[in-house]
């Protein structure tokens, strides 16, 4: 609007009607008196005045005339904030649009034009001219990138937005005098400083008080005589002899005491709460608020965790509302525990739920243990499996987690190849074209597996724990038994982060927390959650994800399964099963197995079992290998299997199955 003199003008004449409006009076004046402004100028100073605002005008026409020729001719010219685009030289559209005898390359490498040379060829000079050859046969080399994978994550609204429900109306002031009064009647001084209302329980935290001891002392004039009252009595008074500070100890013993004044099933008093200088008594509330996963992954505290990690977890909100979030990638193994109606099963799948809502098949693949068949059956169809099904079968358990070593030591090889130590440094090399996507192994029933092949399970496992961590593939093992031939010492040293929820007995608490306190939770989905960095649980209730929600979840990726192609691993199954193959195969107990079969007319797996003290895929390898060697005959449906080439030298016994 300034560029030009007609503008200016314009804008003074704006000025002048705009000040004669406001102030008419003023510019009424103003304008009388300019005559007699003018009058009283002299005529050099007048000529000067008249002189400069012609040569103005004069020079702002040549400036608008040289521009409206540089609008108008040959050469273009473009603004700073125009966008140029510009195809590379072995793209389709520039051979389209450019003929090869038509293109020129300018090469600046050995020249580059200063900006005198620049206005000289605006203003028609020679300039000093590069070479303009190209080479068309040899185009410059291109970056190889990764394909992009077409996949979509889910929206938020997917998950049901159902608000917390509001608990009963709950005086929790009443409470807290009703606990002050019930210390105090055992002779336990304290205070309730602070009140913490969260979805399931209240915290009340208590401030331990005074043991104040005194003495009766009689008083005394100046000559030590006793001073008496009107009775005749010596007057005494009460003096303090010491003062300490009431014991935790003293509070925690009263445990059942206040759970009777206050009519609740139980209470669990936490002493003291981590960072604060109070007694816990955590109170159930009369009705439970149920916490969704949709409320937990808006907060705030999961929407930074989520930037940072693609196993970001929502596990749920602490005693005072606040949201619990947990990184798998940091655990870096978890292990659950807790009694059947605990919620075990929800939270596994809330786990599974939250990774799907934030994380492709090229950031996460998932390996499922299931041998219920019917806790991890709703996410078959998901396209982050990194095999082709759920694992539901016992003698491919062990297969399976061959497997999942087996990559393992690939990735390892690959890290060497590159020299770096873990995914994270492999995945920002340069040198990369396709990241490697986490592997989290999800195990719904380890005492299942335990049973089934103890040995093999837990040396797989342990050997998964100690070294999966930097590969980034990562465990997550449940179990609603844990009793120590389950949960064993060697798994637990390797499992640092664990999740119990309700258990039937304090011994059980103590194998999986090495603590007491899970035996007062109060079920669904009530939990004590104990991180690597914390030397106490906290207490959570667990998220909530409904069948529905699943439902979609499933139907969402499922679909973009159909559209979308994926990489599978079943080519590791084939692998691993090889290697157990080769092992049955050099088996030192293959020919105690051998001898056992010719002493008797039928045998099965579990008489290997209990006569060679195997365990159960072993023994069921060694069946079949028996049966490949003609030894033994095909399996008949009642366990058991005839031997088809026995000695002679003695009589054939019957197997006690």
């Amino acid at each position: 609007m300034v560029g030009s003199v007609w503008a200016v003008i314009g804008w003074l004449a704006l000025l002048a009607v705009g000040s004669a409006l406001m102030w008419p009076r003023s510019s009424a004046t103003a304008v009388r008196e300019v005559p007699g402004v003018i009058d009283a100028i002299d005529l050099p100073a007048r000529v000067i005045w008249v002189g400069g605002a012609l040569l103005a005008a004069v020079v702002a026409f040549f400036n608008w005339l040289g521009r409206s020729r540089q609008k108008t001719g040959d050469t273009p010219m473009l603004a700073y904030d125009e966008p140029v685009a510009v195809a590379p030289a072995g793209h389709p559209d520039f051979a389209q649009a450019y003929p090869p005898d038509e293109v020129v390359d300018v090469d600046y490498s050995e020249h580059q034009p200063t900006l005198d040379e620049v206005e000289l060829a605006v203003q028609g000079g020679d300039i000093p001219k590069p070479d303009l050859r190209i080479d068309a046969d040899n185009p410059a080399p291109q970056v190889e990138r990764a394909p992009e994978h077409p996949w979509r994550v889910p929206a938020i609204n997917l998950l049901v937005d159902r608000t917390q429900e509001p608990s009963a109306r709950i005086d929790n002031t009443h409470r807290a005098a009703l606990i002050e009064k019930t210390l105090a009647s055992f002779g336990v001084d304290s205070k309730v400083v602070q009140i913490n209302q969260g979805p399931t329980v209240t915290q009340f935290g208590i401030e331990p008080g005074w043991e104040v001891k005194t003495r009766a002392v009689v008083e005394k004039d100046e000559r030590g005589k006793s001073v008496l009252d009107r009775d005749g009595k010596p007057r005494q008074r009460v003096e303090e002899v010491s003062r300490t500070r009431v014991r935790v100890n003293q509070i925690t013993a009263l445990a059942n005491d206040l759970a009777l004044a206050l009519a609740a099933s139980t209470i669990r008093i936490e002493a003291p709460v981590p960072g604060k200088p109070v007694v816990g008594i955590e109170v159930p509330n009369h009705v439970a608020s149920t916490v969704t996963l949709r409320s937990v992954m808006e907060s705030p505290p999961f929407q930074r965790a989520v930037t940072r990690s693609k196993l970001a977890l929502a596990l749920g909100q602490g005693v005072t509302g606040e949201p619990i979030v947990a990184d798998l990638t940091k655990m870096p193994h978890l292990l659950i525990a807790g009694s059947t109606g605990s919620g075990k099963s929800v939270c596994l799948n809330s786990i599974v739920a939250c990774i799907l809502m934030h994380a492709t098949p090229a950031d996460v693949r998932f390996v499922m243990v299931d041998p219920k068949r019917v806790e991890l059956a709703s996410f078959g169809v998901i396209p982050h499996l990194a095999f082709s099904s759920i694992v539901t079968e016992m003698d491919k358990v062990v297969g399976t987690l061959q497997a999942v070593i087996h990559e393992m030591e690939t990735r390892y090889k690959k890290f060497a190849t590159l020299a770096v130590r873990n995914i994270e440094g492999y995945n920002r090399n340069p040198k990369v074209s396709e990241p490697l996507p986490y592997w989290v192994v999800i195990i719904d029933e380890l005492a299942d597996l335990m049973m089934a092949a103890p040995f093999e399970v837990e040396r797989q496992i342990c050997r998964l724990a100690q070294l999966a961590r930097a590969t980034g593939i990562h465990l997550i093992v449940a179990t609603q038994r844990p009793s120590v031939d389950v949960v064993t010492g060697l798994i637990k040293a390797n499992f640092p982060t664990r999740i119990a929820f309700a258990m039937s007995s304090q011994v059980d608490s103590r194998t999986i927390l090495d603590m007491a306190g899970a035996e007062r939770l109060l079920g669904k989905g009530d939990m004590l959650f104990m991180p690597t960095d914390a030397s106490k649980p906290r207490r959570i209730q667990g998220v909530y994800v409904s069948d529905q929600e699943i439902e979609k979840l499933v139907a969402f990726w499922g679909a973009q399964r159909l559209r979308s192609t994926i990489a599978s691993y079943d080519h590791l199954l084939d692998e691993a099963k090889e290697a157990l193959e080769a092992e049955a195969a050099a088996d030192p107990v293959m020919e105690q197995a051998r001898e056992l079969a010719l002493e008797h007319n039928r045998i099965s797996t579990s008489l290997l079992q209990r006569r060679l003290r195997i365990g159960y895929p072993r023994a069921a390898r060694i069946v079949d290998q028996l049966e490949q060697e003609g030894v033994v005959g095909p399996a008949e449906g009642g366990g058991s299997r005839e031997v088809l080439t026995r000695s002679d030298e003695e009589p054939a016994e019957e197997p006690y199955d």
